[in-house]
C-alpha cells in the first residue's frame, strides 16, 4: 500500500557536489514535493523567505476565479481560499502557517458552494475536527477568505461563519521538579536499535532548547530561529554583550511582541559554551558526517544533526512522554482497531507561563 504523501513540505538540505567536485546546490531550505525538491531562500538560509516561497508555491496550483458580482451559490470555496492566499495570506507574519491551515480547510470544503456553507457546516467542520482551538482559527480563517472574496467584489454576499466556543486561555506551568524531569528525559534519550538502546543521544538539542525557554520565557518559534551571529532573515544572540535579539531585523512587529532581552549569566555561558564545542560524532573515523568540524551551535542556538530546527513539537512531546508528564487513552485506528494514544498538557508554549510563574514566585 502506497504511503499517504506529507504534501509540499520545508526541507533543510545539506550542501551536494558534484563527481568533478563541482557545486550543485548549496546548503538551505528546499520546498519538497513528491520527489521534485525546489530551492527556497537561494542558498541564504533564510527562513522567512523560504516560507514564503512555500506558501507561493501552494498557491500556484490553484487558478483562483475573479469574475465580480457571481452568486455565491455557484462559486466554489477553493476560489476564495486561492485569492486569499495570493492576495492577502503572503504578507502575514507566518504565510505557511496561514497556507496549512487554509489546506485543511479545502480537504473538507474545498468542492463546497459558498452559497452552501451555513451554521449546521460550520458545526460539523467543528465537531469533525475536535471543537478547539485548532479548528476554531481554521474557521477564522475561511471567515477571512470569504470576506475578503467579497469585498473584492467577486461575490454578492458572504455567508456567516459560525465559530466552536472559544476555550480558555492555558494557564498551565511547570513545577520545577517537572521541569527537572524534562531536562533529565531530554539530556538521557537515545535512540533505540533493534529494540535495545543505542549510544545516539537524539534530543539534547531539545534539552538546549528548554533551558532558553525557562531562562528566558520566549516562544518557540523564536528560540528555533535564533541565530548566534547577525544573520539575515533571523533574530541572533549577541554573545559579546548578552542580548537575545528576538526579532529579525526589518521584520514587520506583530501581536506577538518580542523585544530584546538581556540572557541571565548562566544561560549566557551555557551559549557561549554551545557556540564553541564541537559535535561528537560517532561516525568521524569513516568521514561520512557532513557535521563533522560544526560546534554543537554552529549558527543557531538550537540545531539538530548540523542543521536549524524547524520545529521542535514532534521531539519535545516525545521528551514529554519519556519524563511521564502525561497520559494514556485509547483511540480508534483507521483500520478499526483501537490503540493507545499518548496524551499531555505540556506544550513548548507552557515555559512562558512558567517563567512569568516563577518570577512572580521571586
Amino acid at each position: 500500500m502506497p504511503r499517504t504523501s506529507k504534501g509540499a513540505r520545508l526541507v533543510w538540505r545539506a550542501e551536494s557536489r558534484r563527481a568533478d567536485g563541482s557545486l550543485r546546490n548549496g546548503a538551505g531550505w528546499f520546498i519538497r514535493d513528491g520527489a521534485t525538491f525546489i530551492s527556497a531562500c537561494g542558498s541564504t538560509g533564510d527562513r522567512e523567505r523560504a516560507e514564503r516561497r512555500l506558501a507561493q508555491h501552494i498557491i500556484e496550483k490553484y487558478r483562483p476565479a475573479r469574475e465580480r458580482g457571481r452568486d455565491p451559490a455557484t462559486v466554489p470555496v477553493a476560489n476564495a481560499v486561492s485569492v486569499y492566499l495570493t492576495d492577502v495570506a503572503l504578507s502575514h507574519a507566518k504565510p505557511k502557517e496561514t497556507a496549512e491551515r487554509l489546506i485543511a480547510v479545502l480537504r473538507w470544503f474545498g468542492n463546497t458552494k459558498i452559497g452552501d456553507i451555513n451554521g449546521k457546516v460550520c458545526r460539523d467542520y467543528a465537531k469533525a475536527h475536535g471543537n478547539g482551538a485548532a479548528a476554531r482559527r481554521q474557521l477564522e480563517d475561511l471567515r477571512a477568505a470569504l470576506n475578503n472574496y467579497h469585498r473584492e467584489g467577486y461575490i454578492t454576499c458572504a455567508p456567516a461563519i459560525v465559530l466552536p466556543v472559544k476555550p480558555l486561555p492555558r494557564d498551565r506551568w511547570l513545577t520545577r521538579d517537572e521541569a527537572a524531569a524534562l531536562l533529565r528525559a531530554a539530556w538521557r534519550m537515545r535512540q533505540s536499535w533493534k529494540g535495545k538502546p543505542s549510544d545516539r543521544r537524539t534530543a539534547r538539542h531539545v534539552a538546549r532548547f528548554i533551558l532558553v525557554a525557562l531562562y528566558t520565557g520566549t516562544r518557540s518559534a523564536a528560540i528555533c530561529g535564533a541565530a548566534i551571529r547577525p544573520t539575515e532573515g533571523a533574530g541572533y544572540v549577541d554573545l559579546e554583550h548578552g542580548i537575545f535579539y528576538r526579532r529579525a531585523a526589518r521584520r514587520s512587529e506583530t501581536n506577538k511582541r518580542q523585544p530584546p532581552v538581556r540572557l541571565p549569566d548562566r544561560l549566557l555561558a551555557h551559549v557561549r559554551r554551545w557556540a564553541a564545542t564541537p559535535l561528537e560524532i560517532k561516525t568521524k573515523n569513516r568521514g561520512k558526517s557532513a557535521s563533522i568540524g560544526r560546534m554543537i551551535a554552529h549558527d543557531y542556538v538550537v540545531e539538530w544533526n548540523g542543521k536549524p530546527v524547524l520545529s521542535i513539537k514532534k521531539a519535545f512531546r516525545s521528551v514529554v512522554e519519556a519524563a511521564g508528564l502525561g497520559w494514556y487513552d485509547d483511540a480508534a485506528a483507521p483500520d478499526g482497531s483501537m490503540r493507545r494514544v499518548f496524551r499531555t498538557d505540556i506544550t513548548p508554549h507552557v515555559f512562558r507561563h512558567t517563567a512569568a510563574t516563577w518570577l512572580m514566585q521571586q
